[in-house]
C-alpha cells in the first residue's frame, strides 16, 4: 500500500486552480467591508478583501517558518568541529598540531595523577619500602609448624613432578646421563626403589622431628619443676602491721566507681507475663464460672467431686486401711459444708456491699477468695484417704448445692424474666447474678451476646424504676445494682444513651401534656429522681452539650419552674432536684437561675411576717402570701432545742419518720445556698444575683428562733455574700459615628457630536493614541497566537493519523501473510491425510 495522500486546504486549491484576476472577479471569494456612513476626505485601504488568498499566504508562511521550527525542535543535525584552533586562520597547521598534542598529554596526565600520592617521597612500613613489599618475594612461614615441615625436598619434587636434577623420574634420560650412571654405580635403581627410598627418608625425618619435640617437652617440664622449687624461696612474707598500712594506703573508690559496681550487682529486669486482652479475660472468667457451676450441679445430683490428678496420693497395695478410725475433723465432705458456705457468702456479700457504695465492683476478688477456699479444701481432702459418704451426708450435700447460688446464667429476654431471675434474692446476690450473667455472656464469646446485653441494660433501668415505686422503696438493692449498670454503660455507651434518652423524653412529654391540660404539674416521683441521679453517675455532666445530661438538666429546670409547691413533700422533691442540679453544674459552674429562684422561694416559706416584702420579689412556683406559703414557719419552738442536723431523705415517704421535717428542709436549703455562694463567687453579677437572698436572710428571716447549726449557716452565708468584691456594671453601647455614604464627584468633559472629546492636551491625546494602538496590537498578537496554535494542532493531528494509517497498513500485511501461511499449512495437512 502507498502512503496516504495529504489533505490539501481549500485555499490552496483555489490559489492553484484560479488566477488572481478570476479570484478578484468572483463575488464568492471577495469580502466587502461595509461602512456605516461615508466620510468626506477619508481614504479607505481595506474596503475589499480576499480572505481565501490571505489564508493561503498565512498558511504557506507558517509552513516555511513555524512548521520548520517545530520539526527541528530538540534536534541537532549539525557537526561543529570544536578542536583547538580549527577556526583560527592566523595559526599554522604545525602549531595547531603541537598545541593539540600538548593539551591531550596534559589532560591524560591530570587524570592519572588524580589519585596518586607524592612520588618524590618513599613510603615505608616498619622500615621496609612499600615498593619492595609489593613484589611479594617473601616466603610466608607458619608459626604453628617447624621450618622444615611443609617444605618439599628437591628429590621429592623431582620424583613427583619431574623437575630438578638427576633424580627426575619422568624425565627422559640422554645417553650421556646413562653413561654417567653406569660409571657411578654398577646398576641403576628402578622407579619403585627410588620411591621406597624417598618414603624411608621422609619417615626418618619425621621420627627425628618427633624426638626433638619430646626432648624439648621434657626439658620444659624439668625447668618448670625447678622454677617451682626456687619460687617458694623467693616469696617474702610481710608483717601484719605493714599489710594493715598498705590496706589503709589503698585509694578510696570514687562515687562513680561505687555506682558502677552497685549497678553490676543489681538485679536485671525480668520479662513480665504477656498482658491478656479483654476477650481472653472474659473467656477465662466464663470457663471458671462454667467449671464451678458443673461442680455445683454434680454435688446437687449427689456425685462426689473428683480430685485433680495432682492432688491424689499414691497408696501402695499393702495399705488395706486396717484400723482406720474417723476423727471429728475427718467428717468433712468433699464439698462445702452448708454452714460454712452460708457464712462465707454472707460475709462476702457484706464486704462487697461496703465497697460497692463507692461505685466499684469486687466480683473478681470474691471469686478469687472462693477459689482459694476451694483449693484449700481440696488439699485437705486430698491429704486424707477417701471415704464413702453416708445417705445423710449425701442428702446434706445435695441440699447445700441446691441452696448455693448458680455460677452461670442466661440473659433474660424481657423485664419480667429479669424480675423472676432476681426475685427472692438478697441485694448482694442480685448483684452477683447480674455480674455473672455479664461474664457468662460476654460479646466476644458468641455472636448474639452483644444485643442481649444491650437489652439487659434497658431491663435493669426498668427494674430499678420498679424498685423505687415499691412501698417501701428498695434503695439498698438499687445501690447494689448501680455498679453493674455502670459496667454495661461503659461496654455499650450508645445503647445506654438511647435507653436513658427514651426515659427522659417520656417524662418530659408527660409533664408537657399535664401542663397543657391542667396548667400545673406535680413534682417528679422517686423513680424519676433516681433516674436523674443515675444519669449523673453514668454520663459526664461537665460537657457543654451532651445528648443525655443536657435533656436531664432541662427537665430539672422545667420541674423547678412549672411545678407549684403545695406541701412539704413538694418542698422535699424540689430540694432533691436542687441537690441534683448542683451535682450537674459543680464542674462546669454553669449558672442556673431556676436553682437560685427555688432556693429563695424555699427561704420565703420560712418567713413569718409576709406583709412587708418590698425589698425582694417572689417568683412562681411560689406565692407571696396565702395558702401553702407558711410551710416552713416554725410552729413548735421546743423541737428546735432537741433538733440535730440530719441529711435530707431521698425517699419522700420517709419524711414523716423524722422530727421537725421543716427544719430538715430549711437546713438543706441553707446548705445549698452556701454551696451556690462558693460556686458562683467568681461571677461578675454575683451581688446582683444574691441580693434578694441577702435581704431575705438579714431582714425578714428571724435567726433567734432557729437552732444553733442553722444560725451558724445563716451567718456564714451573709459573710460570704458581703465579702464579695463590689463591681459596678453598666450596659453602655459604644458610640460610633455613622458611616457616610460614598459619593463620587462627576467629571465634566465637553463632548461634541459623534463622541469626540475636546479640552485635552497634546500629551493626553498622544497617550490615548498609544493606548489605542497598544490594544489593537495586543488583540492582533493574540489572534495570531491562536492561529499558530491551531496550525500546530492540525499538523500534530496529521502526524498521528499518518502514523496510525501506517500501523494499520503494516498490521494488515502481517494478517495477510499469516493467513497465507495458515492456508498453506492447512493445504499441506490435507495432503498428508490423503
Amino acid at each position: 500500500m502507498g502512503k496516504a495522500p495529504k489533505k490539501r486546504n481549500l485555499a490552496d486549491k483555489v490559489r492553484k486552480t484560479k488566477t488572481s484576476t478570476e479570484i478578484k472577479n468572483n463575488p464568492f471569494e471577495v469580502k466587502i467591508n461595509r461602512k456605516k456612513f461615508d466620510i468626506l476626505g477619508r481614504k479607505t485601504k481595506h474596503d475589499v478583501g480576499l480572505p481565501g488568498v490571505s489564508r493561503s499566504k498565512a498558511i504557506n508562511k507558517r509552513k516555511e517558518t513555524l512548521l520548520k521550527e517545530y520539526k527541528q525542535k530538540n534536534k541537532s543535525n549539525k557537526f561543529i568541529d570544536r578542536r583547538f584552533g580549527e577556526y583560527d586562520t592566523k595559526m599554522a597547521p604545525e602549531d595547531k598540531i603541537l598545541q593539540r598534542f600538548a593539551m591531550e598529554r596534559q589532560r591524560v596526565h591530570e587524570k592519572k595523577d588524580a589519585y596518586n600520592l607524592n612520588e618524590e617521597e618513599e613510603l615505608t612500613h616498619y622500615g621496609q619500602s612499600l615498593a619492595e613489599m609489593e613484589k611479594f618475594n617473601d616466603i610466608v612461614n607458619s608459626d604453628d609448624e617447624s621450618e622444615e615441615k611443609g617444605l618439599l625436598s628437591a628429590e621429592l619434587t623431582a620424583s613427583h613432578f619431574g623437575g630438578g636434577g638427576a633424580g627426575g623420574l619422568l624425565r627422559k634420560k640422554t645417553p650421556g646421563d646413562q653413561q654417567q650412571e653406569e660409571e657411578g654405580s654398577q646398576r641403576a635403581k628402578s622407579r619403585q626403589e627410588l620411591i621406597e627410598e624417598l618414603i624411608q627418608k621422609s619417615k626418618q625425618e619425621k621420627r627425628e622431628r618427633q624426638v626433638q619435640r619430646e626432648e624439648a617437652q621434657e626439658l620444659t617440664e624439668k625447668l618448670d619443676q625447678d622454677w617451682r622449687s626456687i619460687q617458694a624461696l623467693m616469696v617474702k612474707k610481710t608483717p601484719k602491721a605493714e599489710q594493715a598500712t598498705k590496706q589503709e594506703e589503698k585509694p578510696k573508690l570514687d562515687e562513680y566507681d561505687m555506682m558502677v559496681r552497685e549497678l553490676g550487682f543489681e538485679m536485671k529486669a525480668q520479662p513480665s507475663e504477656k498482658m491478656k486482652t479483654p476477650e481472653e479475660l472474659a473467656r477465662e472468667e466464663t470457663e471458671k464460672l462454667q467449671k464451678l457451676e458443673a461442680d455445683r450441679l454434680r454435688r446437687m445430683m449427689g456425685d462426689e467431686v473428683r480430685d485433680s490428678p495432682q492432688s491424689q496420693i499414691h497408696m501402695s497395695a499393702d495399705d488395706l486401711n486396717d484400723g482406720f478410725i474417723l476423727d471429728k475433723d475427718d467428717k468433712k465432705t468433699l464439698s462445702y459444708q452448708e454452714e460454712e458456705e452460708g457464712d462465707g457468702e454472707e460475709g462476702d456479700g457484706e464486704e462487697e456491699g461496703s465497697e460497692e457504695e463507692d461505685g466499684h465492683s469486687d466480683l473478681d476478688s470474691e471469686q478469687e477468695s472462693e477459689d482459694e477456699e476451694r483449693k484449700q479444701e481440696e488439699k485437705e481432702t486430698s491429704a486424707k484417704p477417701k471415704k464413702t459418704l453416708s445417705k445423710e451426708e449425701m442428702k446434706a450435700q445435695q441440699e447445700a448445692a441446691k441452696a448455693e447460688l448458680p455460677y452461670t446464667f442466661t440473659v433474660p429476654e424481657s423485664c419480667s424474666d429479669l424480675k423472676d431471675l432476681l426475685h427472692g434474692h438478697t441485694p448482694d446476690n442480685q448483684r452477683l447474678i447480674v455480674a455473672r450473667t455479664q461474664k457468662c455472656n460476654h460479646p466476644s464469646l458468641a455472636v448474639g451476646n452483644k444485643l442481649k446485653l444491650q437489652k439487659l441494660f434497658g431491663f435493669l433501668l426498668e427494674y430499678i424504676g420498679e424498685l423505687a415505686t415499691r412501698t417501701p422503696p428498695e434503695l439498698p438493692t438499687i445501690d447494689k445494682l448501680i455498679p453493674e449498670l455502670y459496667a454495661l454503660c461503659q461496654m455499650f455507651p450508645e445503647a445506654a444513651c438511647k435507653a436513658m434518652q427514651s426515659i427522659l423524653g417520656d417524662a418530659a412529654h408527660s409533664m408537657e401534656e399535664v401542663l397543657e391540660v391542667k396548667g400545673h404539674a406535680a413534682f417528679p416521683a422517686l423513680d424519676m429522681l433516681i433516674y436523674l441521679k443515675v444519669t449523673a453517675l453514668l454520663f459526664p455532666t461537665s460537657d457543654f452539650r451532651h445528648p443525655v445530661t443536657t435533656p436531664a438538666l432541662l427537665y430539672m429546670s422545667q420541674a423547678l419552674t412549672k411545678c407549684p409547691v403545695r406541701s412539704l413533700q413538694d418542698v422535699t422533691s424540689g430540694l432533691v432536684l436542687c441537690c441534683l442540679a448542683m451535682e450537674y453544674v459543680s464542674f462546669s459552674k454553669r449558672f442556673l437561675p431556676e436553682l437560685i429562684n427555688f432556693l429563695a422561694g424555699t427561704l420565703h416559706l420560712a418567713v413569718q411576717d409576709k406583709t412587708s416584702l418590698g425589698s425582694y420579689t417572689v417568683v412562681p412556683p411560689f406565692r407571696p402570701s396565702g395558702k401553702n406559703s407558711d410551710l416552713l414557719v416554725l410552729s413548735d419552738s421546743e423541737s428546735c432545742k432537741s433538733w440535730s442536723k440530719k441529711a435530707l431523705p431521698l425517699s419522700q415517704s420517709l419524711l414523716t419518720a423524722f422530727r421537725g421535717p421543716w427544719l430538715i428542709c430549711l437546713s438543706t436549703c441553707l446548705d445549698l445556698v452556701k454551696q451556690c455562694c462558693l460556686l458562683y463567687k467568681d461571677l461578675t453579677s454575683f451581688l446582683h444575683i444574691f441580693q434578694p437572698i441577702r435581704t431575705l436572710l438579714s431582714k425578714h428571716l428571724s435567726v433567734h428562733t432557729l437552732p444553733e447549726p442553722l444560725q451558724e449557716l445563716h451567718s456564714e452565708i451573709l459573710e460570704a455574700i458581703s465579702s464579695a468584691p463590689v463591681t459596678h456594671i453598666r450596659l453602655v453601647f459604644e458610640k460610633k459615628k455613622p458611616i457616610p455614604l460614598k459619593l463620587l464627584t462627576p467629571k465634566i468633559v465637553e463632548v461634541l457630536d459623534y463622541g469626540k472629546k475636546r479640552g485635552s492636551t497634546r500629551e493626553e491625546r498622544e497617550k490615548e493614541r498609544l493606548k489605542h494602538k497598544y490594544k489593537k496590537e495586543f488583540k492582533g498578537a493574540l489572534r495570531e497566537i491562536r492561529k499558530d496554535s491551531r496550525f500546530l494542532a492540525r499538523e500534530k493531528l496529521n502526524e498521528v493519523m499518518s502514523r496510525d494509517a501506517e500501523r494499520k497498513r503494516k498490521v494488515k500485511e502481517l494478517f495477510g501473510s499469516l493467513a497465507t501461511q495458515e492456508g498453506e499449512w492447512k493445504a499441506l495437512k490435507r495432503k498428508k491425510r490423503k
